[in-house]
């Protein structure tokens, strides 16, 4: 029989029209900063700055990897008139502002250190508690759509941010300053339109110094579904990342282009895969709630990214760089669209939303801070960036089919 279709209220559909914009906050944060940031450290100490850029990036990771499971944590048992997750969005990102603003004026490496630690840890602080609201407010055959719009934020944040930070590049701490505002506003507002229901007669959960320590845990043998779709999540992520962050590079040593050559090439590659990437995007989520299926659907993103990671091994040129970048964009387009949808289904426990949801976070903003390092490696271990394309395709591979043992979810 054909699904009755349920009317939706007016709250949830306020909604999902604000939801591609606070989820393109965060993102934007960091593309904005990390593209202002290598510039700082260059200006800073140029003999230094790969050493000093990938220090800044480790600490970072850490602070990321502190906040979402923690903050997630605490919100699970806040008991507030303003609601649960609402009181951490707002602080981590009055954290997240500050730290832009230092960010801005910072002059030595340690500075920046300290503002990108508290870049990464206001904003994904800002990220566990609203990654909660999905499983919180939004039925289980809405979640497609609700996946689609805030994936839809989230890559056009990453994607658009380097391409406007690019318009300050003279005027690093305005820049700065410009994008602190436009975070914080769209925060804000998504909270006031959104408002989170208070829950003082809520009984609260018990928090203990064990229940702490384990806000970076799930046992994967108690919970394998949760362990395979963190594993696949943190594969794609990383894959994707290690061949994008290195485009410059990769314009400039394997292609052969000069300086400026690769550098107006660098933000054409994002902008060539917005038009798939909003069509992948678009038609994904809808369509994954109305087969009410995830799997094959993040099966085939993660294959059709992989697959876009052989074509400058086959085409080393200009051409196959753009047809690379549109085809994987794409293939994010389809994946993301539907992955959060899938992991709000394989959380082990209700109490528990924010902080499991921090854990499943970690694997999409970790790579975003490791996959440099990790791609560096594989440069120097192999002497050349075919090698590099090599391992993007194997590890996004590995990351689409970690999907096919998962058995609570279609």
């Amino acid at each position: 029989m054909p699904r009755t279709k349920e009317a939706v209220p007016a709250s949830l559909r306020r909604l999902f029209l604000t939801v591609p914009f606070v989820g393109a906050a965060a993102p934007l944060a960091y593309a904005t900063s990390g593209y202002f940031l290598p510039i700082q450290v260059q200006a800073i100490d140029n003999g230094a700055k790969v050493g000093n850029l990938a220090l800044i990036n480790t600490l970072s990771a850490c602070a990321a990897m502190v906040a979402q499971p923690v903050i997630g944590l605490l919100s699970d048992r806040t008991r507030t008139r303003f609601g649960a997750r609402a009181p951490w969005m707002v602080a981590g990102a009055a954290i997240g502002f500050a730290a832009l603003l230092l960010a801005g004026q910072a002059s030595t490496v340690a500075l920046l250190i300290a503002a990108m630690m508290l870049v990464q840890f206001g904003f994904n602080a800002f990220q566990g508690p609203l990654g909660a609201i999905m499983p919180d407010r939004v039925p289980t055959r809405l979640r497609g759509r609700y996946s689609t719009l805030i994936g839809l934020g989230q890559v056009l944040g990453a994607i658009l941010g380097p391409v406007l930070a690019s318009l300050f590049l003279s005027r690093i701490p305005a820049g700065y300053a410009t994008f602190s505002v436009v975070v914080l506003a769209v925060i804000l507002l998504f909270v006031v339109l959104n408002r989170d229901p208070g829950n003082r007669d809520l009984a609260r959960p018990p928090f203990s110094a064990a229940a702490f320590l384990k806000a970076f845990w799930v046992n994967p043998v108690r919970h394998p579904d949760f362990f395979w779709a963190f594993l696949g999540r943190i594969l794609i992520f990383g894959g994707y990342y290690m061949a994008l962050t290195y485009s410059f590079y990769i314009a400039q040593d394997y292609l052969g282009l000069d300086a400026e050559e690769a550098a107006r090439l660098t933000p054409l590659l994002g902008l060539a895969g917005v038009p798939g990437f909003l069509v992948a995007i678009a038609v994904s989520g809808p369509l994954s709630d109305r087969m009410g299926r995830r799997k094959p659907l993040t099966l085939t993103g993660g294959l059709v990214i992989s697959l876009s990671a052989l074509v400058p091994l086959l085409m080393p040129t200009v051409a196959g760089m753009l047809v690379s970048a549109i085809v994987a964009t794409i293939g994010f387009g389809v994946f993301i669209s539907v992955d959060q949808a899938l992991v709000s289904e394989v959380l082990p426990s209700r109490d528990d939303f924010a902080k499991d949801l921090g854990v499943l976070n970690l694997a999409a903003t970790l790579p975003n801070t490791v996959a440099p390092a990790a791609a560096g490696a594989v440069v120097s271990a192999f002497g050349g960036y075919g090698p590099l394309y090599g391992a993007v395709a194997i590890i996004t591979v590995l990351g689409a089919l970690a999907v096919l043992p998962i058995k609570g979810v279609r």
